[in-house]
């Protein structure tokens, strides 16, 4: 339990049953991925509504699969957010396409579905839009664009285990979905991702990328052929353990979340210079982070930390990144006044399954009083 002078941003959750499925795997003596590994990529497949569900070793190989899968390289772009992290834009430079940077809503945070539009060319193979710290993108939009241009959409859903749209849950809404499990989310895996798909033939590709272009005919190690060149993204069965006993309580665990940020969105109702963003119309937010807007945010961010309150950015404005200035190729749908907004801005609390009403009253209370000086 957090004292209320050393309140961590995020605390992940592990309890007896998560330590209990990592040592039976430990004593089982078969580490790497295997039987834990599928059933755990099962649990997801059914509880988002998917196919086929790869799980990989981070988010961002994950992402790296399915721009390889739908053949995604040299000569292509891809429009992915400006307002993101890194990885979002920097697996387009890995496969050797140009990422091409579009503004993001001030009210959401989410890509700008009229600047998206905008910037698509005739290079344009495919969309990474993300799905912001659990802000559902609004599919129906997209999917207009998808029908109109002919273009996959590739969620980046890093953050968005557990949204939804009109009913619908995140991973089953996409041409492609890539969740993340690093610890920040709160079904973890310690590092890993997992990809969904309902296309049978990019779940086989990436399948067998990920297993070193492996294609297996039979059981023994003689009925193996590899039909293409391919790495190693597997994830392994003593991570899969701790991702398959948090699946087990995924509902109790989301539950507890959304409570936490409607506490907070009670309890900030009453305090000046706070913005919160929207929810996207018809979504449901899962909150990996609770955000919001905040007029001199660094100042307030370090009386923050100071007071033993952990807060933290949003997240980054890529366009003033040094990566994605010069070296890397790249395309800048100006302007970004969104974005910017946002990277200047957006202040993220404390959230986690232990965190209670004291710890929350006392953060907005201590948010309140830097605010009155800022």
């Amino acid at each position: 339990m957090s004292s209320l002078n050393n309140i961590p941003l995020i605390r992940p959750y592990v309890d007896e049953s998560v330590k209990q499925r990592v040592l039976e795997v430990l004593e089982s003596g078969f580490l790497t991925e295997g039987s834990v590994t599928r059933k755990f990529e099962q649990k997801v497949a059914e509880y988002v509504g998917a196919k086929y569900t790869i799980a990989v070793n981070s988010c961002t190989t994950g992402l790296e699969l399915a721009l390889r899968a739908l053949e995604v390289g040299p000569g292509d772009e891809v429009i992915v957010p400006d307002y993101t992290y890194p990885a979002t834009a920097n697996v387009v430079s890995i496969v050797g396409a140009t990422p091409v940077l579009v503004d993001v809503s001030r009210d959401t945070m989410l890509i700008d579905y009229d600047r998206l539009e905008q910037a698509i060319t005739e290079y344009t193979k495919a969309i990474i839009p993300v799905s912001l710290f659990g802000n559902p993108l609004e599919y129906d939009r997209l999917n207009e664009i998808k029908s109109r241009y002919g273009l996959p959409i590739i969620e980046d859903a890093a953050c968005a285990m557990g949204a939804s749209y009109k009913g619908l849950m995140v991973g089953s809404l996409a041409d492609i979905t890539v969740f993340s499990f690093h610890p920040r989310k709160f079904i973890t895996t310690g590092e890993g991702g997992m990809v969904t798909t309902n296309n049978e033939k990019w779940a086989n590709w990436m399948i067998s990328y990920k297993h070193f272009g492996m294609k297996s005919g039979g059981r023994s190690r003689a009925d193996v052929l590899f039909k293409m060149t391919g790495t190693n993204y597997k994830m392994s069965d003593v991570l899969a353990a701790i991702g398959l006993a948090q699946m087990e309580i995924v509902d109790a665990l989301l539950s507890k979340r959304r409570q936490l940020a409607h506490n907070y969105i009670s309890m900030l109702s009453e305090v000046s210079k706070v913005t919160i963003p929207q929810t996207t119309h018809g979504g449901n937010h899962s909150y990996q982070s609770f955000c919001i807007y905040i007029p001199k945010r660094d100042k307030v961010m370090k009386q923050m930390r100071d007071a033993g309150i952990e807060t933290q950015i949003g997240t980054y404005s890529l366009h003033t990144q040094p990566a994605f200035e010069g070296a890397t190729p790249c395309r800048k749908y100006a302007p970004f006044s969104g974005s910017e907004f946002a990277y200047n801005k957006c202040l993220t609390l404390p959230l986690y399954h232990s965190l209670n009403n004291e710890h929350q009253a006392h953060i907005v209370a201590k948010l309140q009083q830097f605010l009155r000086g800022s």
